[in-house]
């Protein structure tokens, strides 16, 4: 206690020296303890050099080596000593305080429980320091203490030691790992602490660090064959008579008996508490509880059976969180269900979740049991998923692309588990499989569906997935038409319909009698704008290639005139609105597809042309430029059809609404409507009515001389040859017209070869 530091360093060494070599330290300690509780206890505790703090504690150290269980009357001035120095601020100190700690429950363990409690405040108050080396001599010195002191005290630290875990030094993971293991092996009470200790055990086989890893793993064993040994008579007919599972997890070492019995044993005290910490709003915490879950019922097996409930409303939470580890150690969790519970009682508890609003967390839970499934086993409820699945509140239930994904996931896994028996849910398979493809998604999405669907022809040994539509076709039809008479813009069944119609390619060719109705039905005036543009344009679509789809067995033309009189032709009639525009314009486009691809012939041109020709040439007037320019073109098909059978009036109606056509905006149009009055005067050249037309003929000649002067070239000779075409019919009227209007036009080369024309025709006659 000298006031100099040298001094009191000197006295330090020289009573170190000489409890080192003295044969009777004991002697020294009734003098030295009430000296060290000076010297380092407060409040009188005033020893200000860290050094000499750092040296008394290592004293106290030395006479425990020395003196051994002698120390057992200093027991409670040793506990009070500790509880100061394991609070000090010097580091170094704290350390030692530790060590001098375990060494102290090693050396009077007969008597250490009396004091041990005393030890674990300070302990807990050090554990989270910031120097990792502290940490780790503080979690030694706790295992210490609590193996030879007061087995109650275990309660106090394991929520210390479990945060240890979470530590960013593997040292002190290692740490923990060993003081666990070395309680649940030597721990007198280390039956009641089971449920506690062994999940801080398993925690750590997934730690990042193999070495870790690999020493949970040992004392794991070492853990499961002792008890296995002390519960010999208990599990002598598992030990002898046990089957092992034909089916496991692949990569998965199936753990031994006594491992698993320990965890069977304890999982209904494990498995509320882990449950709690899977929803944890710290993330780190639901990551190490997911893989703890798993790492649990790897071991308990068939014993998850009676805990499915809990685990089911855990893994439906966790597999909607937003950390992706979280996610994914809950669908291995959920494949394990698959794997150890019978699906009698596994897919009977999930269904029930189906029938209210299903969550994608309930169908990726789905998927995963039925991937874990043996297939065996999984079999005689192939039936009920497919029903399930299948179900207008399951597979329509939103159009979330997350959700349809992991619906699309649920059907693979049906198929890459049950293989052929997929072919008794087929059908239920291929509404599934439509209504994920008709939802608005990213094509990534429609390729993986139609993958899918290759697989499922595939199991059913067909050559691709077209076969499969060609099987269920009448079927598909008939489920998604059966509410078409109110159908709407916002009606899936529209999607799905719009998807069967253009994804089965030629198989639709023969189904055309529920197809055409369908459409019959749903493009009356009457109905949802926008959903009739919605199914003109895929009927578009279809007539575009129509050898490939609708006409592939050859059977379309005659459902034509159903096509044209109840489909085409009152959806030509005039309405207001820009969706009535889109919706003529999309009928022109079908009419002209119809007319591309040869299907209306000219004998059925006849047939329709006096339903149509007026709808088609008001047409001619649409805002929409593609609608005139194929509306001028219908007219001209049309006047090569059945132009020559035409009455006056027709012939009137037909050139007047043509040659406005002349003064459109678009280059196209214009070229459309001169090759069209080419026609015009083809088919009036031949007519019976050709002579009452002499007035119109004449008009007809001033309008097109006056385009003769169009600053467009390419309709300049179009006219031009427009002109050549009707000088046939009155040669000197039209001359007369070019000799009146001549010097009023600025290119009269083309007057000039006209005339040229009409005289060598002339001659020629």
């Amino acid at each position: 206690g000298d006031a100099a530091e040298r001094c009191r360093e000197l006295a330090l060494q020289l009573l170190r020296h000489g409890l080192s070599h003295g044969q009777r330290p004991c002697e020294a300690l009734p003098v030295l303890l009430p000296a060290l509780a000076q010297r380092l206890c407060p409040p009188q505790g005033a020893e200000p050099s860290e050094e000499l703090r750092l040296g008394l504690v290592q004293l106290l150290s030395l006479l425990l080596q020395r003196c051994g269980a002698s120390m057992a009357p200093y027991l409670g001035d040793i506990a009070r000593l500790l509880q100061a120095t394991l609070l000090d601020h010097y580091a170094e100190v704290r350390r030692e305080s530790c060590r001098c700690a375990a060494a102290c429950a090693r050396a009077m363990p007969e008597h250490f429980h009396m004091q041990s409690e005393s030890l674990i405040k300070p302990l807990m108050q050090t554990i989270s320091h910031q120097h990792y080396r502290v940490r780790v001599d503080v979690i030694q010195a706790t295992g210490a203490v609590i193996q030879f002191g007061n087995g109650k005290s275990v309660d106090d630290v394991l929520s210390h030691l479990a945060q240890r875990l979470f530590d960013e030094i593997p040292k002190v993971r290692h740490a923990v790992t060993t003081v666990i293991g070395e309680w649940l092996l030597h721990l007198r009470d280390r039956y009641s602490y089971f449920h506690k200790l062994i999940p801080l055990l398993l925690g750590s086989f997934t730690d990042e660090i193999p070495e870790n890893t690999k020493l949970a793993w040992t004392y794991w064993e070492k853990i499961g064959l002792q008890w296995e040994k002390e519960n010999e008579e208990d599990l002598k007919d598992k030990m002898y008579f046990s089957v092992s599972p034909s089916h496991y997890p692949k990569g998965e070492t199936r753990p031994g008996l006594g491992c698993r019995e320990l965890v069977s044993r304890n999982l209904s005290k494990i498995l509320p508490g882990l449950c709690h910490d899977m929803t944890d709003w710290v993330e780190s915490t639901r990551i190490k509880a997911s893989q703890l879950l798993y790492t649990l019922l790897l071991h308990a097996e068939d014993h998850i059976t009676q805990h499915m409930e809990l685990l089911l409303r855990t893994l439906y939470q966790a597999c909607s969180d937003e950390e992706s580890e979280v996610v994914k150690n809950s669908v291995k969790a959920a494949e394990l269900i698959g794997t150890f519970v019978s699906p009698k009682v596994s897919v009977k508890l999930i269904t029930p979740a189906f029938e209210q609003t299903p969550k994608a967390s309930c169908v990726m839970v789905l998927a995963a049991v039925i991937r874990g499934s043996p297939k065996e086993i999984l079999q005689p409820h192939v039936t009920q998923l497919g029903d399930t699945l299948s179900q207008a509140g399951v597979c329509q239930r939103a159009e979330e692309v997350f959700y349809m994904e992991q619906l699309l996931y649920c059907v693979q896994a049906l198929i890459e588990v049950c293989q052929e028996d997929c072919r008794e849910i087929s059908l239920q398979l291929m509404k599934v499989l439509v209504t994920i493809m008709a939802i608005p998604s990213s094509q990534d999405l429609k390729e993986k569906v139609e993958k899918t669907m290759s697989s499922l022809a595939e199991v059913q040994q067909m050559e691709s997935f077209h076969c499969l539509y060609k099987q269920h076709i009448i079927q598909l039809l008939e489920w998604v038409s059966v509410s078409c008479e109110g159908w709407t813009c916002y009606s899936s069944e529209v999607l799905q319909f719009e998807v069967i119609a253009t994804h089965s390619g030629p198989v639709i060719g023969g189904a055309l009698d529920d197809f055409i109705l369908v459409l019959k039905t749903c493009l009356q005036p009457n109905k949802d704008p926008q959903m009739r543009l919605k199914l003109f344009t895929v009927l578009s679509q279809l007539l575009q290639k129509a050898s490939e789809t609708i006409n592939s067995q050859g059977l379309f033309p005659t459902y034509l005139e159903t096509v044209i009189k109840d489909i085409l032709a009152p959806n030509l009639q005039w309405h207001a609105g820009r969706t009535a525009a889109a919706i003529r314009a999309t009928a022109v486009l079908c009419l002209w597809a119809l007319i591309h691809c040869e299907m209306l012939s000219p004998r059925e041109i006849l047939k329709v042309k006096d339903e149509l020709m007026p709808q088609v040439i008001a047409s001619m007037d649409e805002d929409s430029k593609i609608t005139r320019l194929m509306a001028c073109r219908i007219v001209d098909v049309f006047l090569k059809a059945c132009g020559r059978q035409f009455d006056a009036d027709k012939f009137k109606n037909t050139y007047t609404e043509v040659l406005k056509r002349l003064d459109d905006a678009s280059c196209d149009v214009r070229l459309a409507a001169a090759h069209t009055l080419g026609n015009w005067f083809k088919c009036l050249k031949d007519s019976d009515v050709k002579s009452s037309m002499e007035g119109h003929v004449e008009f007809l000649y001033q309008e097109l001389l006056v385009h003769l002067d169009d600053p467009d070239e390419n309709l300049q000779k179009a006219v031009l040859e427009v002109l050549k075409e009707g000088s046939i019919l009155y040669p000197d009227l039209l001359v007369r017209e070019i000799e009146g209007a001549v010097h009023k036009h600025q290119t009269p080369v083309y007057c000039n070869q006209l005339l040229c024309h009409i005289q060598s025709a002339k001659e020629s006659a």
